[in-house]
């Protein structure tokens, strides 16, 4: 675990293994880089240099108010991978974190050598998204995290999941509660004015891999088709009984996909 004083703020970040190859991987609304403890090990395994940030307003890195669009959340990410000697990576993120990836994409095409995109799409907010995001930014500022956490749950992990992986369940409620309202509702207020990257999918030309859970109650089946369809060398893995945290309810599963997408972006010597 480490600290830096980048672009003004303070952003705490994990960043194991070593070599040349690097995976970053963006966690989504409203968690932090616990969610992605599951993985670290297996991407360290396979040889791998793995960077995993908090992003601005979450964990340890500095909250700040107001609205952060997530053009804002790419350019700390870039300073981290900048001021880690990182050059071109692997980008990796899940939910709000996959929409950050795709928008790492749009902007720095260049550095990117795979994505992993896991429970999230592709289209910008609908007007009524806009109005909904907007509207429980508010609420957090008003009420705070503890109800929203107990409400979304069962939509963050599958009811089955959250019945056979208790532990799971209670890491994500735990998270969510601990969460800073007002860095949540930054975030929500600048995703809902998040471009679409349709077009930004289909210029890749890099190892894709798309993860989705069929109870997924944010991410459709059609959206998962669609990502795999407009990425250009993507496999879509379609895990049954999982819901948004397909990292954490199904990491076996989970890890063995994100480790081929490691080997076919440079394959083990």
């Amino acid at each position: 675990m480490a600290t830096v004083s980048l672009n003004d703020i303070h952003i705490g970040y994990d960043d194991a293994g070593s070599g040349e190859n690097a995976l970053l991987l963006i966690h989504g609304h409203p968690f932090n880089r616990s969610m992605w403890h599951p993985q670290i090990a297996a991407v360290v395994d396979a040889g791998w240099r793995v960077v995993v940030p908090d992003l601005r307003g979450y964990g340890e890195t500095t909250v700040v108010p107001g609205k952060t669009t997530l053009d804002r959340f790419v350019a700390d990410l870039v300073a981290v991978l900048d001021h880690l000697c990182v050059g071109r990576v692997v980008v990796g993120g899940l939910s709000m974190g996959g929409q950050i990836a795709m928008e790492f994409c749009r902007l720095h095409a260049e550095r990117v050598r795979g994505l992993m995109l896991a429970a999230t799409f592709p289209q910008a907010e609908t007007d009524e998204g806009k109005r909904g995001r907007n509207a429980i930014a508010d609420r957090l500022l008003r009420e705070g995290m503890g109800a929203y956490a107990e409400e979304v749950l069962g939509k963050m992990v599958a009811p089955g999941s959250i019945a056979a992986l208790p532990d799971v369940a209670q890491h994500v409620l735990g998270v969510m509660r601990a969460s800073d309202p007002v860095g949540a509702a930054a975030a929500l207020r600048g995703r809902a004015e998040r471009p679409p990257y349709i077009n930004t999918l289909a210029a890749l030309d890099v190892p894709a891999l798309v993860v989705v859970g069929d109870q997924d109650a944010y991410t459709s089946r059609a959206d998962a088709d669609r990502m795999r369809d407009l990425l250009k060398r993507a496999e879509l893995l379609w895990l049954e009984g999982v819901g948004h945290m397909p990292n954490l309810e199904s990491t076996a599963a989970f890890n063995a996909a994100l480790v081929r997408l490691l080997h076919d972006v440079a394959p083990a010597t």
